[in-house]
């Protein structure tokens, strides 16, 4: 976007400011400028007046002429072809420097004496304004003969280039820009008179009928005049000359000046494309293209609202009745139009879709009142309105909510101020709580959030003061992340001790929970949309799962398959619950030279070890379980802490052999259940231990929980651990088995002696022999 402070000085008051602090001010808003240039003509350059041209004597393409400079009458030979008597020109006198480095001198042209140069806008350092010399007119203001050209404010201009952002497309405008600046320098807005001639004129309504078939998202207003003897004035030709804006005529030219002005989408419409010679008027109708777009048809379209116009229904002529169109369309509905279907788009679009001028008056009273000052065109009265249904936008907020974003306390007379500059209503606040009203050009303000940017932007980010972040965290272990850390130390250990970590869904089929006798959810809280017909139900256990792997492993051939599992299961009233499941198959390890490639297959013993290594010490009790999954006869409840978490056995041969598995071995305990917490260290004694081996003969019926029980009521307190060690049996023992268990004995206070050792294990086997009538052997 190109504003130039003479531009701007016509919407606000910039008399005292210079460039650089505008420049400052604009960065500070976030309009952050690009570049700036200045236009300055250099010194000894004057108005003047052409009092005579006569042809040059000695010369077809040169002009002699008399021009007035104030205080005297010099002769300048001219080459110009637009050269001619009565107009004011700029003449550099002797001893100008011009801006390429030629200085002024006198000269004679083919036998004449030269007193200086009528220069061209381009000879000035400005922009290509027309071919040969630059005319002024009156558009500049009053000039005074001799006065300097620089002295003049549209001659000695800055320009600034300012970078916006997408959503800024109110700032598209000298209006939109001048707006910001009235909100940074609590200035008010200039506003710009209008002739209100109506009721003298002729209607618009004799001219032109417009039909509309549908309600549409647009606003539009058409008025009419009669285009007679239209000339582009000079301040408006350097200007568009600025922005580098080129028209085709001096009608299209004066309204993008229109538009870039005020922020209107404005355009004008050829009579004779509408003109119906039978109802005497031009028809217009206002309707959706086969596309959806808002469009405007005679018996053919004549433009599509914001995007582009046909040329069959531009103005070509320089005399006759003309239709003023001003448009106003949100940008959000054009810009997810074009998106859906690309179609050709004019210049306006960029503005259209970024969001225009939507007060549609504003725009054509400022056209309307150029027609009159730079033509002889007569406006017709009146308008033909097409309006849509605004919704306005409207955010609560307060004063203490706006200084905790910002982080700085502004007193909620300033915010008021800031707010209203912008154009933000406030009627209905109260107390410290506003309640903004958010202005329609400003598509891009939709929260609490975008009203405190606005307040920030005119603060200043450089004045908020700053401050260390004080940043205090609430404590996040919590229950979640102490469970997350759990799983994550058991599952490390798993993989630690071999094991495969495998994924399953928590969901699995119900005919095979039924098949093996395992728990099931009640019917009338099953799934009501299963994602398959073989997940039809949540799982009640991760074994089934885990033995289905192991078969596809096995089936690609994989001798040796260890794997685990850790997640949800689901009990009949779909209450979850976190358990985890081991599983080992096949061979104990892989064949290597140190087993002669004959691994041996895995065995009870080694399943339990394994698992002891990931969940820690238990112990072992019979158990039968109610499924069909388990050999009857090598299976086990897990008891840790005097609990059962789990059980633990040998997957039954018949279902093995279903799966096409070897000898498989299977547990899940109940994750919820196992130990995690700080290891509480505890002393050990200085003394050497001591070990001592007893065999009694006890009924082969006879469970070992029952002289576990015995011994852990009637041991000393140098009898620090027990365990069995061997079991034997033969024909002499009959019904009865030799079972050794194996002492180990040590003191705090002292390394035992015999005699020690020899009363503990005789208290041992008295208890066993009175309790259980156990013998030695």
């Amino acid at each position: 976007m190109i504003v130039t402070r003479s531009w701007l000085n016509e919407w606000i008051k910039l008399d005292d400011i210079s460039t650089e602090e505008l420049a400052k001010t604009f960065n500070s808003i976030g309009l952050e400028v690009d570049r700036v240039e200045s236009f300055d003509i250099p010194e000894k350059i004057v108005f003047g007046k052409v009092l005579e041209c006569e042809k040059h004597p000695d010369a077809d393409k040169l002009n002699v002429c008399k021009v007035d400079i104030g205080g005297s009458v010099r002769q300048i030979v001219c080459g110009a072809a637009n050269v001619r008597e009565g107009i004011t020109v700029a003449v550099a006198t002797l001893g100008a420097e011009m801006p390429g480095g030629l200085k002024i001198k006198p000269v004679q042209l083919r036998g004449v004496d030269s007193e200086g140069m009528i220069c061209s806008s381009t000879e000035l350092g400005l922009p290509k304004l027309e071919e040969g010399i630059m005319v002024i007119d009156e558009s500049v203001g009053d000039v005074k003969l001799g006065d300097e050209v620089r002295t003049n404010p549209y001659f000695n201009d800055d320009l600034i280039e300012i970078e916006l952002t997408a959503n800024r497309g109110d700032c598209l405008s000298i209006r939109g820009v001048a707006r910001d600046l009235c909100a940074a320098y609590d200035r008010p807005l200039k506003k710009i008179k209008s002739e209100d001639n109506d009721q003298a004129r002729l209607g618009i309504g004799r001219l032109l009928q417009l039909m509309q078939e549908d309600t549409l998202d647009v606003d539009l207003t058409y008025r009419a005049l009669d285009l007679k003897g239209l000339e582009l004035p000079l301040t408006m030709r350097l200007r568009l000359a600025q922005i580098e804006e080129t028209k085709e005529s001096a009608i299209e030219g004066l309204l993008w000046y229109a538009t870039y002005s005020t922020g209107v989408v404005l355009r004008a419409y050829h009579y004779g494309f509408f003109n119906d010679e039978e109802k005497g008027k031009a028809i217009c109708t206002l309707k959706r293209d086969e596309k959806g777009f808002v469009s405007i048809y005679n018996r053919e379209k004549a433009s599509v609202v914001g995007v582009y116009q046909e040329d069959a229904s531009r103005v070509s002529y320089d005399e006759g009745i003309v239709f003023i169109e001003a448009s106003y369309i949100p940008p959000d509905i054009v810009s997810r139009q074009m998106a859906e279907h690309k179609i050709e788009n004019g210049p306006h679009f960029y503005r259209t879709s970024r969001g225009s001028e939507p007060e549609l008056d504003i725009g054509l009273g400022f056209v309307l009142n150029l027609f009159e000052s730079y033509s002889e065109s007569s406006i017709y009265g009146g308008s033909i309105d097409v309006s849509s249904k605004f919704t306005e936008k409207v955010i609560g907020i307060s004063v203490d909510e706006i200084n905790a974003i910002i982080g700085m306390d502004i007193n909620k007379v300033t915010i008021t101020k800031m707010l209203k500059g912008l154009g933000f209503e406030l009627d209905k606040s109260k107390g410290d709580n506003f309640v903004v009203e958010v202005p329609r050009y400003r598509h891009d303000i939709v929260n609490k959030q975008d009203v405190v940017e606005e307040i920030v932007r005119l603060v200043g980010i450089d004045n908020i003061e700053s401050k260390p972040f004080s940043f205090a965290e609430d404590n996040r272990f919590g229950d979640d992340y102490a469970a997350y850390i759990k799983r994550k130390v058991y599952r490390h250990r798993a993989a630690q001790s071999g094991f495969y970590e495998t994924v399953h869904f928590v969901f699995t089929e119900r005919a095979i929970l039924e098949k093996y006798g395992f728990a099931t959810v009640d019917k009338a809280k099953e799934l009501l949309n299963p994602i398959a017909g073989t997940l039809d139900t949540l799982r009640s256990t991760m074994m089934p799962g885990l033995v289905q792997a192991a078969s596809h492993n096995v089936k690609v051939g994989q001798k040796s398959v260890k794997l685990f599992e850790s997640g949800s299961v689901f009990s009949a009233e779909r209450q979850e619950s976190v358990k985890m499941a081991f599983l080992v198959s096949g061979s104990s390890e892989r064949d290597k030279l140190s087993n002669s490639g004959k691994a041996a297959t895995v065995d009870f013993a080694s399943f339990v070890q394994k698992i002891a290594d990931v969940v820690g010490d238990f112990t072992l009790r019979e158990n039968r379980p109610d499924h069909t999954f388990a050999h009857p006869y090598q299976s086990a409840a897990i008891i840790q802490n005097d609990r059962v978490i789990g059980e633990l056995f040998k997957l039954h041969p018949s279902v093995a052999e279903e799966y096409d598995l070897d000898d498989t071995y299977l547990c899940e305990v109940d994750f919820d259940s196992l130990y995690y917490g700080i290891q509480e260290a505890k002393s050990y004694s200085k003394y050497q231990a001591s070990f001592r081996d007893l065999s009694v003969v006890m009924p082969a019926s006879m469970r070992y929980e029952e002289i576990e029980k015995v011994i852990d009521a009637n041991k000393s307190a140098e009898i620090i651990r027990f365990y069995p060690v061997d079991r034997y049996s033969d024909e002499q023992l009959g019904d009865n088995v030799s079972l050794s268990l194996r002492f180990v004995l040590q003191s705090e206070e002292k390394t035992l002696e015999e005699e020690d050792i020899t009363s503990s294990m005789s208290s041992v086997l008295s208890a066993l022999e009175s309790e259980l009538g156990l013998t030695l052997r």
